[in-house]
């Protein structure tokens, strides 16, 4: 098991088009994947989980990624992260 701690940097957080592009890059991989913001988890596949969660700029999130291909998932999520979700 692998957790990203991230911070979201993007004015719009995890909304509409940013939230497309985590749900793109975590159907990728096998692994489970799970969004942890203020103690409550979310589906890391889930676009409606990932919307539900109300992220926004500043928020602090766990990803906890468990699998055969954690090591990928979590690296391309990092990407993904450090590239303000573009």
């Amino acid at each position: 098991m692998r957790n990203l701690e991230v911070e979201l940097k993007n004015e719009t957080g995890l909304h509409a088009r940013p939230a497309s592009l985590f749900i793109r890059e975590s159907s990728k991989y096998t692994s489970d994947i799970v969004v942890i913001k203020d103690d409550t988890e979310y589906n890391g596949k889930s676009i409606m989980g990932i919307l539900s969660m109300g992220a926004t700029q500043g928020d602090n999130l766990t990803i906890r990624i468990e699998g055969d291909d954690e090591n990928e998932a979590y690296e391309g999520l990092k990407n993904l992260f450090e590239n303000d979700l573009k």
